[in-house]
């Protein structure tokens, strides 16, 4: 299934811009508004759902639904830009302020301080750069939430990760045609 959202084609003398990481948060934030759409997520009691949009500037956009006590697991986005807005419900979100190597490493042993934590309720969100390591989460036991996520340039891959104390291992590399 996929949804389209309404944009603007740029002229066919304009070149196209790439969006930045503040033109997906702004698309994100503005699409979470979007009630109707919002609604038409079918959800699943036990695992995420997800619609393709399109997203602005040839960005790559989704709306997932988050099944309570499901999450995402330690990931990146490689060489992606992101941003994502909680549209119905609460997220939450463990990040690492730390920047990790691209390339060429199985396990690293992170310092103490590099963990970070945000609590994302409906209309919250944030952007990120490039190789920003996170877990998203629906902590409740009893609720949906929705999100909309936009990633440029379009997922070249997601690096999946495990994690058990301050030991993080690069489990495996999932490409687009994984996952669509």
């Amino acid at each position: 299934m996929s949804v389209s959202t309404p944009s603007t084609a740029p002229s066919a003398s304009a070149p196209v811009q790439a969006p930045t990481q503040a033109d997906l948060f702004d698309f994100v934030r503005r699409t979470a508004t979007d009630a109707e759409l919002i609604a038409s997520l079918p959800l699943d009691p036990e695992g995420r759902t997800w619609v393709r949009l399109e997203g602005p500037g040839g960005s790559e956009a989704w709306l997932i639904g988050w099944p309570p006590g499901t999450g995402t697991g330690w990931h990146d986005h490689a060489d992606s830009v992101g941003a994502f807005v909680a549209a119905a419900g609460e997220l939450k979100e463990y990040s690492l302020a730390a920047r990790l190597p691209t390339d060429g490493w199985k396990t690293l042993e992170l310092s103490e301080d590099v963990d970070r934590e945000r609590r994302l309720p409906a209309g919250e969100g944030r952007s990120f750069g490039r190789h920003h390591v996170h877990e998203v989460l629906n902590e409740s036991t009893e609720e949906h939430a929705i999100s909309v996520h936009a990633y440029y340039p379009p997922l070249p891959r997601i690096r999946r990760y495990s994690r058990t104390g301050q030991v993080l291992r690069l489990e495996h590399v999932e490409r687009p045609e994984d996952w669509q």
